[in-house]
């Protein structure tokens, strides 16, 4: 699964979520030449909640469904068929 983030401004962008326990600091994307930051991750089959770490900031990914979480924001999620 390849995620992409544009945030051209950005000096480091991680992603957290399910598939790597919230960890905000062990998969970080890599800037690409247009100003997108990326990605690909190997994951199975399921469901997935995710959010980007943009600077140290929490963000919701606006590409994808969201839902409620318990920090009275959003996550992102991704279904891997």
């Amino acid at each position: 699964m390849t995620f992409r983030l544009e945030y051209p401004a950005a000096s480091e962008v991680f992603i957290a979520g399910s598939f790597n326990h919230w960890n905000s600091q062990s998969h970080p994307l890599k800037r690409t030449k247009k100003g997108y930051w990326s990605i690909t991750i190997t994951l199975p089959r399921g469901r997935y909640e995710y959010r980007y770490v943009v600077d140290g900031q929490w963000f919701t990914d606006p590409n994808t469904p969201r839902v409620p979480n318990t920090f009275r924001s959003e996550n992102s999620v991704i279904v891997v068929e």
